[in-house]
């Protein structure tokens, strides 16, 4: 059986050192529930940051999102 998957969203980007708030700012411009975090050097792995990091990093804890930086809850994609 043959499967096919249409791409409905397009990627977004956030820089790391941007704050969490930037990064909510561009999940509600977009519409998307997660973006791809670019990195420092060219030899530096992709990273991702989902709501789910920010509800479980950030809210859960009463952190500000104008002062924590995506680098501080982004994970790696591999």
């Amino acid at each position: 059986m043959e499967v096919e998957v249409a791409l409905t969203k397009q990627a977004v980007m956030v820089e790391r050192f941007a704050t969490v708030l930037d990064a909510i700012a561009l999940m509600k411009e977009f519409g998307v529930r997660a973006l791809l975090v670019e990195p420092c050097h060219a030899n530096d792995p992709y990273c991702i940051v989902t709501e789910a990091d920010i509800v479980y990093k950030v809210t859960a804890f009463a952190r500000d999102p104008n002062t924590v930086r995506v680098y501080e809850i982004m994970s790696p994609l591999a």
